[in-house]
Protein backbone atom coordinates (compact mmCIF):
# COMPACT_ATOMS: atom_id res chain seq x y z
CA UNK A 1 0.00 0.00 0.00
CA UNK A 2 0.93 3.60 -1.24
CA UNK A 3 2.39 5.86 1.54
CA UNK A 4 -0.01 8.88 2.73
CA UNK A 5 1.20 12.03 1.73
CA UNK A 6 1.31 14.43 3.91
CA UNK A 7 1.68 18.37 2.92
CA UNK A 8 2.18 21.64 5.86
CA UNK A 9 -0.49 23.80 5.98
CA UNK A 10 -0.29 27.73 7.04
CA UNK A 11 -2.91 28.09 9.68
CA UNK A 12 -2.88 32.12 9.21
CA UNK A 13 -2.86 32.40 5.57
CA UNK A 14 -3.48 28.68 4.25
CA UNK A 15 -0.34 28.43 2.13
CA UNK A 16 0.56 24.92 1.64
CA UNK A 17 4.61 23.63 1.58
CA UNK A 18 6.06 20.32 1.17
CA UNK A 19 8.07 20.85 4.22
CA UNK A 20 8.01 22.01 7.48
CA UNK A 21 9.36 25.89 7.65
CA UNK A 22 9.69 27.98 10.87
CA UNK A 23 8.26 30.64 9.05
CA UNK A 24 5.19 30.79 6.45
CA UNK A 25 6.88 32.32 3.31
CA UNK A 26 3.54 34.09 2.06
CA UNK A 27 2.30 35.67 5.16
CA UNK A 28 5.69 35.80 7.44
CA UNK A 29 3.90 34.17 9.87
CA UNK A 30 6.19 32.02 12.79
CA UNK A 31 5.43 27.97 13.92
CA UNK A 32 1.83 28.37 11.85
CA UNK A 33 2.99 25.50 9.63
CA UNK A 34 0.89 22.40 10.67
CA UNK A 35 1.25 18.83 9.28
CA UNK A 36 -1.60 17.66 7.36
CA UNK A 37 -2.49 14.79 4.73
CA UNK A 38 -2.81 15.41 1.24
CA UNK A 39 -6.27 14.81 -0.24
CA UNK A 40 -6.29 11.88 -2.58
CA UNK A 41 -5.71 12.95 -6.30
CA UNK A 42 -9.02 11.87 -8.00
CA UNK A 43 -9.11 10.11 -11.59
CA UNK A 44 -9.79 13.03 -14.13
CA UNK A 45 -13.22 12.88 -15.97
CA UNK A 46 -13.14 13.12 -19.70
CA UNK A 47 -16.25 13.83 -20.47
CA UNK A 48 -18.31 16.92 -20.83
CA UNK A 49 -19.64 18.29 -17.49
CA UNK A 50 -23.42 18.54 -18.03
CA UNK A 51 -24.31 22.36 -17.45
CA UNK A 52 -27.72 22.67 -14.66
CA UNK A 53 -27.05 26.58 -14.25
CA UNK A 54 -27.06 28.41 -17.14
CA UNK A 55 -26.18 32.54 -17.73
CA UNK A 56 -29.06 35.35 -17.50
CA UNK A 57 -29.55 38.70 -18.59
CA UNK A 58 -29.57 40.64 -16.15
CA UNK A 59 -32.61 42.34 -16.87
CA UNK A 60 -34.32 39.18 -16.62
CA UNK A 61 -33.58 38.50 -13.29
CA UNK A 62 -36.30 38.21 -10.80
CA UNK A 63 -36.45 37.61 -7.15
CA UNK A 64 -38.93 38.46 -4.38
CA UNK A 65 -37.73 41.31 -2.14
CA UNK A 66 -37.88 39.78 1.59
CA UNK A 67 -38.05 41.71 4.24
CA UNK A 68 -36.18 41.31 7.25
CA UNK A 69 -36.81 40.20 10.62
CA UNK A 70 -36.44 41.96 13.41
CA UNK A 71 -34.18 40.26 16.19
CA UNK A 72 -36.16 41.79 19.21
CA UNK A 73 -32.87 43.62 20.24
CA UNK A 74 -32.71 46.98 18.84
CA UNK A 75 -28.96 47.13 19.25
CA UNK A 76 -28.67 44.46 17.49
CA UNK A 77 -30.49 45.13 14.47
CA UNK A 78 -28.80 48.73 14.49
CA UNK A 79 -25.24 46.70 13.57
CA UNK A 80 -27.14 44.32 10.93
CA UNK A 81 -28.41 47.19 9.47
CA UNK A 82 -32.24 46.99 10.50
CA UNK A 83 -32.62 43.42 11.37
CA UNK A 84 -31.94 39.95 9.94
CA UNK A 85 -31.41 38.83 6.28
CA UNK A 86 -32.84 35.66 5.49
CA UNK A 87 -30.74 33.21 4.17
CA UNK A 88 -27.77 35.04 5.36
CA UNK A 89 -24.39 34.27 7.22
CA UNK A 90 -23.39 36.16 9.98
CA UNK A 91 -19.82 35.84 11.82
CA UNK A 92 -19.75 36.64 15.77
CA UNK A 93 -16.25 37.13 16.89
CA UNK A 94 -14.69 37.99 20.31
CA UNK A 95 -12.43 37.00 23.26
CA UNK A 96 -13.08 34.15 25.46
CA UNK A 97 -15.61 34.69 27.97
CA UNK A 98 -16.83 38.08 26.22
CA UNK A 99 -20.52 37.20 25.84
CA UNK A 100 -20.90 35.56 22.56
CA UNK A 101 -22.71 32.13 23.51
CA UNK A 102 -25.45 34.22 26.13
CA UNK A 103 -25.72 37.18 23.28
CA UNK A 104 -27.18 34.22 20.78
CA UNK A 105 -29.10 32.56 22.98
CA UNK A 106 -30.56 35.47 23.97
CA UNK A 107 -31.16 36.45 20.25
CA UNK A 108 -32.71 32.76 19.91
CA UNK A 109 -35.30 33.70 22.56
CA UNK A 110 -36.06 36.50 20.51
CA UNK A 111 -36.82 35.15 16.86
CA UNK A 112 -38.19 32.12 18.67
CA UNK A 113 -40.79 34.54 19.93
CA UNK A 114 -41.75 35.87 16.50
CA UNK A 115 -42.49 32.36 15.02
CA UNK A 116 -39.42 31.25 14.08
CA UNK A 117 -37.25 28.07 14.03
CA UNK A 118 -33.93 27.82 15.74
CA UNK A 119 -31.32 25.04 15.95
CA UNK A 120 -28.83 25.77 18.26
CA UNK A 121 -25.88 23.31 17.67
CA UNK A 122 -22.48 23.99 20.52
CA UNK A 123 -19.85 21.91 19.78
CA UNK A 124 -18.35 23.35 22.98
CA UNK A 125 -20.68 22.73 25.44
CA UNK A 126 -23.96 19.61 25.95
CA UNK A 127 -27.47 20.05 26.14
CA UNK A 128 -27.68 20.48 29.74
CA UNK A 129 -25.29 22.87 29.95
CA UNK A 130 -27.03 25.08 27.42
CA UNK A 131 -30.31 24.33 28.91
CA UNK A 132 -28.80 25.95 32.38
CA UNK A 133 -27.61 29.31 30.72
CA UNK A 134 -30.99 29.60 29.11
CA UNK A 135 -32.98 29.03 32.52
CA UNK A 136 -30.77 32.15 33.46
CA UNK A 137 -31.69 34.39 30.73
CA UNK A 138 -35.22 33.11 31.29
CA UNK A 139 -34.62 31.68 27.89
CA UNK A 140 -38.03 29.19 27.47
CA UNK A 141 -39.06 28.14 23.95
CA UNK A 142 -40.91 25.04 21.94
CA UNK A 143 -39.35 26.31 18.74
CA UNK A 144 -35.59 26.12 19.92
CA UNK A 145 -33.78 22.78 19.34
CA UNK A 146 -30.47 22.34 20.56
CA UNK A 147 -28.16 19.67 19.15
CA UNK A 148 -24.66 18.72 20.59
CA UNK A 149 -22.52 17.65 17.90
CA UNK A 150 -19.64 18.41 15.55
CA UNK A 151 -20.29 16.17 12.98
CA UNK A 152 -21.10 18.46 9.89
CA UNK A 153 -22.06 15.32 7.76
CA UNK A 154 -24.70 14.62 11.12
CA UNK A 155 -25.66 18.40 11.03
CA UNK A 156 -26.37 18.43 7.51
CA UNK A 157 -28.91 16.17 8.20
CA UNK A 158 -30.39 17.09 11.12
CA UNK A 159 -30.76 20.49 9.19
CA UNK A 160 -32.69 18.68 6.39
CA UNK A 161 -35.18 17.09 8.82
CA UNK A 162 -35.69 19.89 11.10
CA UNK A 163 -35.92 22.70 8.24
CA UNK A 164 -35.09 25.40 10.89
CA UNK A 165 -35.43 29.12 9.95
CA UNK A 166 -32.53 29.89 12.14
CA UNK A 167 -28.89 27.98 13.09
CA UNK A 168 -27.05 28.44 15.13
CA UNK A 169 -22.71 27.27 15.02
CA UNK A 170 -20.82 27.61 18.44
CA UNK A 171 -18.48 27.43 17.24
CA UNK A 172 -16.71 27.30 13.86
CA UNK A 173 -13.70 26.20 15.02
CA UNK A 174 -14.97 22.90 16.65
CA UNK A 175 -16.63 21.58 14.18
CA UNK A 176 -15.38 18.57 12.18
CA UNK A 177 -15.46 17.67 8.51
CA UNK A 178 -15.20 14.32 7.91
CA UNK A 179 -14.34 13.81 4.41
CA UNK A 180 -11.27 15.57 5.20
CA UNK A 181 -8.06 13.89 6.75
CA UNK A 182 -7.07 17.15 8.78
CA UNK A 183 -6.91 18.31 12.29
CA UNK A 184 -9.95 20.52 13.87
CA UNK A 185 -9.85 23.86 13.55
CA UNK A 186 -7.34 23.96 10.72
CA UNK A 187 -7.04 26.27 7.30
CA UNK A 188 -9.03 23.13 6.06
CA UNK A 189 -11.59 22.28 7.96
CA UNK A 190 -12.60 26.02 8.31
CA UNK A 191 -12.85 26.61 4.99
CA UNK A 192 -14.74 23.30 4.17
CA UNK A 193 -16.95 24.03 6.89
CA UNK A 194 -17.72 27.51 6.01
CA UNK A 195 -18.76 26.73 2.57
CA UNK A 196 -21.23 24.14 3.38
CA UNK A 197 -22.68 26.57 5.88
CA UNK A 198 -22.80 29.17 3.17
CA UNK A 199 -24.29 26.81 0.57
CA UNK A 200 -27.36 26.11 3.62
CA UNK A 201 -27.86 29.66 4.34
CA UNK A 202 -27.96 30.25 0.12
CA UNK A 203 -29.77 27.11 -1.18
CA UNK A 204 -32.26 26.84 2.09
CA UNK A 205 -33.11 30.42 2.88
CA UNK A 206 -31.59 29.85 6.54
CA UNK A 207 -30.19 32.56 8.46
CA UNK A 208 -26.92 30.98 10.02
CA UNK A 209 -24.92 32.72 13.11
CA UNK A 210 -21.40 31.51 13.34
CA UNK A 211 -19.06 31.97 16.79
CA UNK A 212 -15.71 32.63 15.71
CA UNK A 213 -12.53 32.60 18.46
CA UNK A 214 -10.25 34.67 18.24
CA UNK A 215 -6.34 35.04 18.33
CA UNK A 216 -4.50 36.92 21.25
CA UNK A 217 -3.87 39.42 18.96
CA UNK A 218 -7.44 39.99 18.39
CA UNK A 219 -8.09 39.00 14.83
CA UNK A 220 -10.64 36.19 14.00
CA UNK A 221 -8.58 32.51 14.21
CA UNK A 222 -8.46 30.63 11.20
CA UNK A 223 -7.78 31.94 7.18
CA UNK A 224 -8.64 35.13 6.29
CA UNK A 225 -11.56 33.38 3.82
CA UNK A 226 -13.33 32.87 6.41
CA UNK A 227 -13.95 36.83 6.70
CA UNK A 228 -14.59 36.89 2.62
CA UNK A 229 -17.37 34.62 2.65
CA UNK A 230 -19.39 35.05 4.91
CA UNK A 231 -22.17 38.16 4.46
CA UNK A 232 -21.81 40.18 7.63
CA UNK A 233 -18.58 40.01 10.41
CA UNK A 234 -19.70 41.32 13.88
CA UNK A 235 -17.19 41.62 17.05
CA UNK A 236 -18.13 41.52 20.08
CA UNK A 237 -15.45 44.12 22.45
CA UNK A 238 -15.44 44.83 26.14
CA UNK A 239 -13.32 44.74 29.49
CA UNK A 240 -14.05 41.66 31.44
CA UNK A 241 -13.17 43.60 34.25
CA UNK A 242 -16.19 45.93 33.16
CA UNK A 243 -19.75 45.04 32.72
CA UNK A 244 -20.23 46.91 29.54
CA UNK A 245 -20.03 45.43 25.87
CA UNK A 246 -19.78 46.73 22.67
CA UNK A 247 -21.44 44.90 19.39
CA UNK A 248 -19.06 46.28 16.08
CA UNK A 249 -19.83 45.56 12.57
CA UNK A 250 -16.66 45.39 10.74
CA UNK A 251 -18.50 43.74 6.88
CA UNK A 252 -21.64 44.10 6.04
CA UNK A 253 -23.48 43.64 2.79
CA UNK A 254 -26.74 44.41 3.82
CA UNK A 255 -26.12 47.49 5.83
CA UNK A 256 -23.59 50.26 7.24
CA UNK A 257 -19.81 49.41 8.73
CA UNK A 258 -18.60 50.41 11.56
CA UNK A 259 -22.22 50.48 13.42
CA UNK A 260 -22.12 49.77 16.92
CA UNK A 261 -24.37 48.62 19.50
CA UNK A 262 -23.65 48.82 23.34
CA UNK A 263 -25.07 46.24 25.59
CA UNK A 264 -24.29 45.97 29.89
CA UNK A 265 -24.03 42.55 31.11
CA UNK A 266 -25.87 41.39 34.32
CA UNK A 267 -27.09 38.35 36.55
CA UNK A 268 -29.78 37.74 33.71
CA UNK A 269 -27.89 38.43 30.61
CA UNK A 270 -27.30 41.55 28.43
CA UNK A 271 -29.20 44.25 28.59
CA UNK A 272 -29.57 47.06 25.72
CA UNK A 273 -28.14 50.20 26.63
CA UNK A 274 -30.39 52.88 24.59
CA UNK A 275 -28.34 55.81 24.96
CA UNK A 276 -24.29 55.16 25.16
CA UNK A 277 -23.62 58.85 25.30
CA UNK A 278 -25.14 58.77 28.96
CA UNK A 279 -22.92 55.71 29.84
CA UNK A 280 -19.50 57.52 28.76
CA UNK A 281 -20.51 60.97 30.87
CA UNK A 282 -21.91 59.76 33.81
CA UNK A 283 -18.77 60.00 35.65
CA UNK A 284 -16.87 62.96 34.38
CA UNK A 285 -15.86 65.72 36.79
CA UNK A 286 -16.60 69.22 36.49
CA UNK A 287 -14.22 71.76 35.77
CA UNK A 288 -11.73 68.83 35.71
CA UNK A 289 -8.39 69.59 33.93
CA UNK A 290 -7.52 67.78 30.69
CA UNK A 291 -10.67 66.78 29.83
CA UNK A 292 -12.74 67.51 26.68
CA UNK A 293 -16.02 65.90 25.00
CA UNK A 294 -16.29 65.44 21.56
CA UNK A 295 -19.32 64.50 19.28
CA UNK A 296 -18.33 61.07 17.47
CA UNK A 297 -20.03 59.21 14.81
CA UNK A 298 -19.93 55.51 14.66
CA UNK A 299 -21.51 54.33 12.06
CA UNK A 300 -25.03 56.71 11.87
CA UNK A 301 -24.95 56.91 15.75
CA UNK A 302 -23.53 60.04 17.43
CA UNK A 303 -22.16 59.23 20.68
CA UNK A 304 -20.21 62.35 22.87
CA UNK A 305 -17.31 60.40 24.40
CA UNK A 306 -14.87 61.91 27.13
CA UNK A 307 -11.27 62.49 26.26
CA UNK A 308 -8.77 62.63 28.98
CA UNK A 309 -4.93 63.94 28.70
CA UNK A 310 -2.79 63.92 31.40
CA UNK A 311 0.51 66.19 30.70
CA UNK A 312 3.55 65.73 33.22
CA UNK A 313 7.29 66.70 33.02
CA UNK A 314 9.56 64.00 32.12
CA UNK A 315 11.98 62.62 34.10
CA UNK A 316 13.93 60.99 31.43
CA UNK A 317 15.77 62.46 28.18
CA UNK A 318 13.02 61.15 25.55
CA UNK A 319 9.35 62.33 26.32
CA UNK A 320 6.65 59.36 26.97
CA UNK A 321 3.52 58.83 25.40
CA UNK A 322 0.66 56.59 25.65
CA UNK A 323 -2.63 56.39 24.63
CA UNK A 324 -5.67 54.22 25.48
CA UNK A 325 -8.63 53.79 22.70
CA UNK A 326 -6.88 56.41 20.78
CA UNK A 327 -4.68 56.16 17.94
CA UNK A 328 -0.46 56.81 18.81
CA UNK A 329 0.20 57.92 15.85
CA UNK A 330 -2.45 60.85 15.21
CA UNK A 331 -1.64 62.22 19.26
CA UNK A 332 1.77 62.44 18.05
CA UNK A 333 0.86 64.53 15.09
CA UNK A 334 -1.51 66.66 16.88
CA UNK A 335 1.02 67.51 19.70
CA UNK A 336 3.71 68.38 16.68
CA UNK A 337 0.89 71.20 15.37
CA UNK A 338 0.44 72.45 18.80
CA UNK A 339 4.37 73.16 19.05
CA UNK A 340 4.64 74.46 15.81
CA UNK A 341 1.73 76.49 15.42
CA UNK A 342 0.38 77.59 18.64
CA UNK A 343 3.93 78.18 20.71
CA UNK A 344 2.78 75.25 23.51
CA UNK A 345 5.73 73.88 24.36
CA UNK A 346 5.65 69.76 24.31
CA UNK A 347 8.48 67.68 23.64
CA UNK A 348 9.87 68.18 26.78
CA UNK A 349 6.47 66.35 28.61
CA UNK A 350 4.84 63.06 29.19
CA UNK A 351 1.63 62.69 27.46
CA UNK A 352 -0.87 59.76 28.80
CA UNK A 353 -4.27 60.42 26.93
CA UNK A 354 -7.46 57.93 26.63
CA UNK A 355 -10.99 57.87 25.57
CA UNK A 356 -13.38 57.25 28.49
CA UNK A 357 -15.51 53.92 28.52
CA UNK A 358 -13.40 51.42 26.60
CA UNK A 359 -14.46 52.55 23.43
CA UNK A 360 -11.64 52.93 20.39
CA UNK A 361 -11.96 56.48 18.44
CA UNK A 362 -10.43 56.42 15.37
CA UNK A 363 -12.31 59.12 13.45
CA UNK A 364 -10.20 62.78 12.47
CA UNK A 365 -13.12 64.55 13.82
CA UNK A 366 -11.95 64.26 17.75
CA UNK A 367 -8.65 66.01 16.44
CA UNK A 368 -9.99 69.29 17.93
CA UNK A 369 -10.82 67.64 21.07
CA UNK A 370 -7.71 65.88 21.76
CA UNK A 371 -5.88 69.22 21.28
CA UNK A 372 -7.90 71.31 23.88
CA UNK A 373 -7.41 68.44 26.55
CA UNK A 374 -3.85 68.66 25.86
CA UNK A 375 -3.68 72.32 26.21
CA UNK A 376 -6.12 72.31 28.85
CA UNK A 377 -3.83 69.78 30.91
CA UNK A 378 -0.55 71.40 30.62
CA UNK A 379 -1.50 74.81 31.56
CA UNK A 380 -3.92 73.31 34.27
CA UNK A 381 -7.32 75.59 33.21
CA UNK A 382 -10.40 73.25 33.19
CA UNK A 383 -12.55 73.55 30.19
CA UNK A 384 -16.11 74.63 30.68
CA UNK A 385 -18.41 71.72 31.44
CA UNK A 386 -21.28 72.50 28.99
CA UNK A 387 -18.49 72.65 25.77
CA UNK A 388 -17.95 69.76 23.57
CA UNK A 389 -15.77 69.82 20.45
CA UNK A 390 -15.81 68.76 16.70
CA UNK A 391 -13.13 69.17 13.97
CA UNK A 392 -10.50 67.67 11.91
CA UNK A 393 -6.79 69.80 12.85
CA UNK A 394 -4.33 70.24 9.51
CA UNK A 395 -0.86 70.33 9.47
CA UNK A 396 -0.86 74.13 8.84
CA UNK A 397 -3.04 74.53 12.23
CA UNK A 398 -6.87 74.82 10.43
CA UNK A 399 -9.66 73.17 11.58
CA UNK A 400 -10.75 71.06 8.54
CA UNK A 401 -14.01 70.29 8.14
CA UNK A 402 -16.44 67.06 8.60
CA UNK A 403 -19.06 64.76 7.71
CA UNK A 404 -22.63 65.01 9.37
CA UNK A 405 -22.85 68.01 11.74
CA UNK A 406 -26.30 67.90 11.66
CA UNK A 407 -26.51 64.87 13.77
CA UNK A 408 -23.66 65.67 15.98
CA UNK A 409 -25.58 68.76 16.46
CA UNK A 410 -28.66 67.63 17.63
CA UNK A 411 -27.17 64.67 20.10
CA UNK A 412 -24.90 67.44 21.66
CA UNK A 413 -27.89 69.14 22.40
CA UNK A 414 -30.19 66.66 23.89
CA UNK A 415 -27.59 65.71 26.01
CA UNK A 416 -27.90 69.54 27.65
CA UNK A 417 -24.69 70.80 26.61
CA UNK A 418 -24.60 74.75 25.86
CA UNK A 419 -21.51 75.38 23.34
CA UNK A 420 -20.31 73.38 20.48
CA UNK A 421 -17.22 74.31 18.25
CA UNK A 422 -17.63 73.18 14.62
CA UNK A 423 -15.23 73.85 11.87
CA UNK A 424 -15.96 77.72 9.78
CA UNK A 425 -16.48 75.36 7.00
CA UNK A 426 -19.44 73.03 8.35
CA UNK A 427 -21.16 76.63 9.43
CA UNK A 428 -25.16 75.90 9.86
CA UNK A 429 -27.92 78.26 10.76
CA UNK A 430 -27.68 79.01 14.29
CA UNK A 431 -31.75 79.77 13.91
CA UNK A 432 -32.01 75.46 13.11
CA UNK A 433 -30.62 74.76 16.80
CA UNK A 434 -31.56 77.45 19.31
CA UNK A 435 -31.32 75.30 22.02
CA UNK A 436 -27.62 75.18 21.63
CA UNK A 437 -24.93 77.73 20.90
CA UNK A 438 -22.58 76.75 17.62
CA UNK A 439 -19.04 78.53 18.02
CA UNK A 440 -17.13 78.20 14.60
CA UNK A 441 -13.36 78.51 14.39
CA UNK A 442 -10.70 78.30 11.44
CA UNK A 443 -7.61 77.74 13.51
CA UNK A 444 -6.64 75.90 16.39
CA UNK A 445 -5.24 79.30 17.89
CA UNK A 446 -8.87 80.96 17.45
CA UNK A 447 -9.90 77.52 18.74
CA UNK A 448 -7.87 78.01 21.80
CA UNK A 449 -8.55 81.95 22.21
CA UNK A 450 -12.71 81.34 22.26
CA UNK A 451 -12.07 77.93 24.83
CA UNK A 452 -10.18 80.01 26.85
CA UNK A 453 -11.32 83.59 26.47
CA UNK A 454 -7.92 84.57 26.36
CA UNK A 455 -4.46 83.47 24.45
CA UNK A 456 -2.69 80.76 26.11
Amino acid sequence: MARPKSRFVCQNCGYVSPRMLGRCPNCGAWNQLVEELAPSKKTANTTAPQLDNQPIALNQVTFNQEKRRQTGLSELDRVLGGGVVPGSLVLIGGDPGIGKSTLLLQVSGQLEKIGGKVLYVSGEESAAQIKLRAQRLQVVGQQIFLYAETDMAAIRQVVAQQKPNYLVIDSVQTMNEPELASAVGSVSQIRAITTELMAIAKQAGVTVFVVGHVTKGGALAGPKILEHMVDTVLYFEGDLHHNYRILRAVKNRFGSTNEIGMFRMNDTGLQEVKNPSEVFLEERLAQATGSAVVVSMEGTRPILVEIQSLITPTLYGTAKRTTNGLDHNRVAVIMAVLEKRANILLQNKDAYLKATGGVRLEEPAIDLALALAIVSSDKNIGLAAGDCFVGELGLTGEIRRVNLIEQRIKEAAKLGFQRIFIPQNNAVSAAEYPEIEIVTVRTIGEALGKVFAKPV
